[in-house]
């Protein structure tokens, strides 16, 4: 027995810690090590830098994400040991605490002499106040050397403090007087992942050194195994590092920690080879390029293209530039060779502008070439090779420094794997693989006419060199064929094996932001939508997807509609709440930035043909103004057919409200909160009056605010929140209430007779509120009635989920929207004053109540499911 008991024991998966300094976005190296790591069958939780000053946390497929903050304490303190006063400054510059107080000083003395000279004056050698003018003289003579041997101390005291201070900013080699910013880090990072207790940290790049290496010793001190390994990404000593304090921080940080790694990883030989000689390790590094997962190449064909971002026809040339913009990838000479290439048009890959990106395109309005340089956006890591796949060449332009020299750079593998013939400039190993493998032409790196010719006979071999990218050279430069032996280093260094691997775990997986308290990963959260691709429809949604709306929107909709497919955008804030399915989630920060809103304007006009736009916000961000109205002039000119969906209180006429509903929220509202939403519920109206758009609604009392509105009904995943829990057969039934606020649900009108009813052992009321969206599903499961809103007159998505769970629900209804909505659903209907006899009521007839769970599954599924919303918008989404 106690065999058989071992044997259906789940076995734990070893935990492993991927940590990197950067914000993870745009980092595909760390992105793809944590998606082969959770394949493998790692339980993995990838750790990256906070913008903000809180804690982040989000899912990638199966990976865990937390983004921590970095305070600057340590590095404050550092700086201000430079500045810190000495027991002699204290009586040098006593009462003078800078220049400025220096100068006061001097006023103030200056204005003292002045008085007692002219009282000189006025005592024409007579007494004044008992004090002889002779003495008064001497006095002020005093005065005048006491206060030019204060002026003088003062000043010497500053000028040894100017010399402390700029020999204290001097790097001296000591990494955290240098650069104590690693500290900081280590700071932030070093508790999170000891409460991880990870098997294994991986520390990517050299700001993660430290980090790992002080992590798993205080781990290991702990009495856990924790092993560890550094990941360098490129050759330390030989980058041309910004300032003299990076130059000496971070090869003396490497220094002190690279020999305590359990193992080192590094992106090519030749680094590997130097490294070990440099550090006298015993094993040299295991090469691991940075390379595309070849698996997932081809499955964006179409969605995601380069050229189309550029708005450009196949005939017209296109040289691509995908990667980091900095001087020495010596994009200039791409640049300045624009000239010459009259036809040719150049494809600029960036994720924000740089002052590097800026200079270039100073550059280029200088030679005349602005108008054939395009900057276009980022892709996700698994739809890069599809992206640049339509481009014609692949330029990799790098100056002559160590790390270039001895480095395939990433462009590589992305570019051959896009099928692009390759344009490289003569460092020494790029070089000589293009030339060894006749994928591309070689030009001396830095000559603009060199770029020109070899471009010149790129074009012209394009098609021969496309041949020669061969099966062995993709297979060679794929993520699937170099993390095998990182997932072999893993278990090497920690002795941990995991169980069984998780091969149906996607390489391109959407990162997905969560609550804190998830522990699993929220698979009925993950919506699924024909993701856009080359369909006749191609459909936008966003940028609100309140309650995830828009993601369920687009999932009923592909299901029912082979000739669509869709992608669905958030625009996020500093308010959102809970986090809902989306293929592009958008900092609200960026938006309110032009290079932010322009990338919107790329994402959108060339990609889709229909877009469904939510609560009236703006697509493009803070471009043309604050509301959807601004950016339809742009929309209609791209030949976008544009449709509006309201959700609620963007529309809802406060005032009109609060006439009709007696338990109205907006009687309840915070202060000023009335008067804040009626201008833009009265313009968003104007809107849908003017624009002549389909308009659509999700709830059908917003047809009394949008008489002109079709109603498209809230779509939840009724399998999702199904449950064969019998309810209403414990004596003292459990009633749920879950108000996201309690003004817009009417709960302090209801609170006191469901607390009173609670006392009384009649009920046992669950009142959930901040509470995770993992844990109110398994609250309402666990229900036997659930009461939803006294405040609205109309259910919504958290009734339509209650349902879903065979739950009768009790809300307040309003007899004008129930009629518009054309059906009647099987919602108890009370008011806050009528709740206690209904109550009462459904306590009495429990089998009466149990019908009306049953009812509320079979309703929701008949209005609920998508299959009415597809039907509902069904005329807007036509060729």
């Amino acid at each position: 027995m106690s065999t058989s008991a071992t044997r259906s024991k789940p076995v734990k998966r070893p935990k492993l810690a991927v940590i990197v300094a950067n914000g993870i976005t745009g980092d595909s190296r760390v992105q793809k090590t944590a998606l082969a790591a959770a394949r493998a069958g790692w339980d993995v939780t990838l750790i990256g830098r906070s913008t903000g000053k809180k804690r982040e946390h989000a899912w990638f497929g199966p990976v865990k994400v937390i983004r921590v903050p970095v305070a600057n304490h340590y590095s404050r303190r550092v700086a201000a040991k430079g500045k810190q006063a000495s027991t002699r400054s204290l009586v040098t510059q006593w009462g003078v605490s800078d220049n400025k107080a220096l100068e006061q000083l001097r006023a103030e003395h200056k204005a003292w002499v002045r008085e007692q000279s002219a009282r000189i004056g006025w005592s024409s050698g007579s007494p004044v106040a008992g004090v002889p003018a002779a003495g008064r003289k001497a006095w002020i003579r005093a005065r005048r050397s006491a206060h030019r041997i204060r002026v003088r101390a003062y000043r010497w005291e500053e000028g040894h403090k100017a010399r402390n201070k700029a020999k204290n900013a001097e790097a001296n080699g000591d990494w955290r007087h240098d650069w104590p910013g690693l500290v900081d880090l280590d700071l932030a990072f070093g508790p999170v992942i000891e409460e991880l207790e990870p098997d294994v940290i991986h520390a990517n790049d050299i700001t993660m050194i430290n980090t790992g290496a002080l992590a798993a010793a205080r781990l290991r001190a702990r009495g856990l195994k924790c092993a560890w390994l550094y990941d360098a990404h490129e050759y330390v000593a030989g980058v041309e590092w910004r300032l003299p304090a990076m130059d000496s921080a971070f090869p003396a940080v490497e220094r002190e920690f690279i020999g305590k790694a359990d193992a080192v990883v590094t992106v090519s030989p030749e680094i590997a080879e130097i490294i070990q000689a440099d550090h006298k390790l015993a094993t040299t590094p295991l090469v691991v390029r940075n390379t595309p997962i070849r698996g997932v190449v081809g499955e964006n064909t179409g969605r995601v293209s380069v050229r189309a971002a550029c708005e450009l026809g196949d005939d017209v040339p296109l040289l691509v530039y995908s990667g980091w913009i900095a001087s020495e990838r010596g994009l200039g000479t791409a640049v300045e060779g624009l000239a010459q290439l009259p036809d040719h048009h150049l494809a600029i890959v960036a994720g924000f502008k740089s002052d590097e990106l800026t200079r270039l395109l100073e550059q280029a309005e200088q030679l005349g070439v602005r108008d054939r340089i395009h900057v276009v956006p980022y892709v996700a890591q698994h739809e890069v090779a599809d992206y640049l796949s339509t481009a014609d060449l692949g330029l990799i332009c790098s100056k002559r420094t160590i790390n270039y020299e001895l480095s395939l750079p990433t462009k590589t593998a992305e570019y051959l794997h896009a099928g692009l013939p390759i344009v490289a400039s003569d460092v020494q190993t790029l070089s000589a693989y293009v030339r060894e493998h006749r994928v591309g032409e070689v030009f001396v790196s830095g000559d603009a006419d060199s770029f020109v010719a070899a471009v010149t006979r790129g074009i012209a071999d394009r098609d021969a060199m496309k041949e020669r990218i061969s099966d062995a050279i993709l297979t060679d430069l794929s993520w699937e064929h170099q993390c095998e032996g990182l997932m072999r280093l893993y278990s090497e260094i920690s002795g941990k094996t995991p169980p069984s691997p998780l091969p149906d775990a996607p390489w391109d997986a959407q990162e997905r932001p969560a609550s804190t308290d998830r522990e699993e990963p929220p698979a009925m959260l993950m919506g699924e939508w024909t993701p856009l691709g080359s369909t006749p429809i191609k459909l936008g949604l966003g940028p609100a997807n309140f309650a995830g709306q828009l993601a369920a929107f687009a999932s009923a909709v592909c299901r029912e509609r082979a000739d669509v497919s869709a992608e669905v955008v958030k625009h996020r804030t500093a308010s959102s709440g809970h986090e809902y399915p989306a293929d592009v989630y958008v900092d609200g920060r960026a938006l309110k930035k032009l290079d932010g809103q322009l990338e919107q304007v790329q994402r959108i006009v060339p990609r889709y043909t229909h877009l469904i736009a939510d609560a009236f916000r703006p697509v493009f961000g803070g471009l043309n103004g604050d509301s959807i109205e601004g950016d339809l002039p742009a929309l209609h000119k791209a030949g976008i057919k544009v449709a509006l969906l309201a959700h609620g209180s963007e529309v809802r006429h406060p005032l009109h409200h609060m006439a009709r509903n007696p338990f109205s929220l907006f009687h309840d509202a915070p202060e000023g909160y009335t008067e804040q939403l009626l201008p833009g519920a009265e313009r968003n109206r104007r809107i849908a009056e003017e624009s002549g758009l389909p308009v659509f609604v999700t709830t059908p009392d917003l047809l009394v605010d949008l008489p002109m509105a079709t109603w498209a009904p809230l779509v939840v995943d009724v399998d999702a929140w199904a449950c064969d829990q019998p309810i209403m057969e414990r004596k003292r039934p459990v009633v749920l209430h879950a108000p996201s606020a309690r003004w817009t649900k009417g709960t302090d009108r209801v609170l006191p007779l469901l607390e009173d009813l609670d006392r009384r052992k009649v009920i046992e009321l669950k009142l959930a509120e901040k509470v995770s969206w993992s844990r109110i599903r398994a609250m309402v499961q666990e229900a036997d009635l659930v009461i939803d809103q006294f405040a609205v007159g109309m259910y919504g998505t958290f009734a339509c989920e209650s349902m879903a769970a065979g739950k009768p629900v009790i809300a307040y209804l309003d007899d004008e929207s129930v009629a518009l909505s054309g059906v009647t659903p099987p919602i108890v209907n009370a008011s806050p004053d009528s709740l206690g006899q209904v109550l009462e009521q459904l306590l009495d007839d429990r089998h009466a109540a149990a019908r009306i769970g049953i009812d509320s599954v079979k309703y929701v599924r008949a209005h609920h499911d998508g299959t009415a919303t597809a039907a509902a918008l069904a005329s807007f989404l036509t060729v």
